[in-house]
């Protein structure tokens, strides 16, 4: 590695920006998520700009003053003048700055990571100034693994961190965490239940253990058969799962999204026949959720389908144990989306005999009848 990661404070800091146009705008956005002290150094403002000083959550300095990088841990360059750049970047390293020239890498003492924010929660990908466009394209596939409440999980199970360790051996400690973030109260604010998430961590807590795992079983719609198709809860349940039920309808490739060490069981036979019974499958995902453990019965298309009861979900009683449809895409709409067309239309409808049909249209001629 040419360059170290670090995760800087930065309460009480200061942080430079030159320039008063959207490269600096830019960076003054990604600052606004911290709490540092925010000075741009620019003749002139953009609106943006303008409307943080007009705030109080920037300071302007139109002109270099001797103290404007005083205290200043970080110093971004953007004035637009190779010239004006090289002269502020000498000063900004004079006074104990970090400093980051933008699209300039030769220049640049760091780089500004691509950032996935799910504060406390933060992952920095960086190409050390040599692939962006790379690092921005690792930053989206990170986006679809980290759930969009985990930021809040994480900041309740920060607050009740002494009070883990004042009730909790530091032998103990360890065997709480993993349970918190990998079984029930995880799963339960992830749901959207943050109370009820709350009250078991804290009840674990009062008793001096985690309760009895419970499982879970989801039915997760795998969609037409491609992997970048799939629901970003469908991945999600995929990689929390401890075991996963499929069959020859679905594509290897989706089951790579898997945890390593989840438990893959086949359950297809040739033709797409079911090895066995319905109800013996629902026996088998039963039994594995009873042990407490996350159960994913992958299905092809969209489990819910169009029926009231969703494809493959157990017909008896599951004995309290949550069943969840995550939905995926149907075939025909993902059909729709791999072949699209400029010049004609899918039309559907329904001849005088009942039948089902579907056919293509020009564009032009439904443009004239609607």
């Amino acid at each position: 590695m040419k360059t170290f990661p670090m995760f800087l404070r930065m309460n009480g800091r200061r942080v430079v920006i030159c320039g008063g146009g959207e490269d600096a705008a830019r960076k003054a956005r990604l600052m606004l998520k911290t709490e540092a002290e925010i000075v741009v150094l620019a003749q002139d403002l953009d609106p943006e700009l303008s409307a943080l000083v007009a705030v109080g959550r920037a300071v302007h300095h139109a002109a270099l003053q001797s103290d404007t990088f005083d205290r200043a841990v970080l110093v971004f360059i953007a004035s637009g003048d190779e010239e004006r750049d090289r002269e502020l970047a000498a000063v900004a390293r004079a006074a104990g700055a970090v400093v980051n020239v933008i699209d300039r890498p030769e220049m640049c003492d760091a780089y500004t990571p691509s950032i996935v924010d799910r504060d406390p929660v933060v992952v920095a990908i960086g190409t050390e100034g040599t692939a962006p466009v790379l690092g921005r394209a690792i930053k989206t596939e990170i986006e679809t693994m980290l759930a969009p409440r985990l930021g809040a999980f994480a900041a309740l199970a920060g607050r009740l961190r002494q009070s883990v360790a004042d009730n909790f051996a530091p032998r103990d400690r360890r065997g709480f965490w993993e349970w918190a973030f990998t079984a029930e109260p995880f799963r339960a604010h992830l749901a959207g239940r943050e109370r009820a998430a709350a009250q078991l961590l804290k009840s674990a807590i009062k008793e001096g253990g985690a309760g009895e795992a419970l499982g879970h079983i989801a039915l997760v719609g795998a969609g037409p058969g491609a992997r970048d198709l799939l629901t970003m809860r469908a991945v999600r349940r995929l990689q929390e799962a401890d075991t996963i039920f499929y069959d020859r309808t679905i594509d290897p490739e989706v089951l790579e999204l898997a945890r390593r060490d989840a438990e893959r069981r086949f359950i297809g036979l040739e033709q797409g026949k079911i090895a066995g019974s319905q109800d013996r499958i629902d026996r088998l995902i039963l039994a594995e959720a009873k042990r407490g453990r996350r159960v994913v019965r992958l299905l092809s298309g969209d489990p819910a389908g169009a029926g009231s009861v969703p494809q493959g979900r157990p017909t008896g009683s599951t004995d309290g144990i949550e069943v969840e449809v995550v939905p995926g895409i149907s075939a025909a709409p993902a059909t729709a989306i791999a072949e699209p067309c400029l010049t004609e239309a899918r039309r559907a409808g329904q001849g005088r005999d009942g039948t089902q049909y579907t056919d293509t249209v020009p564009t032009a001629q439904i443009a004239k009848t609607r």
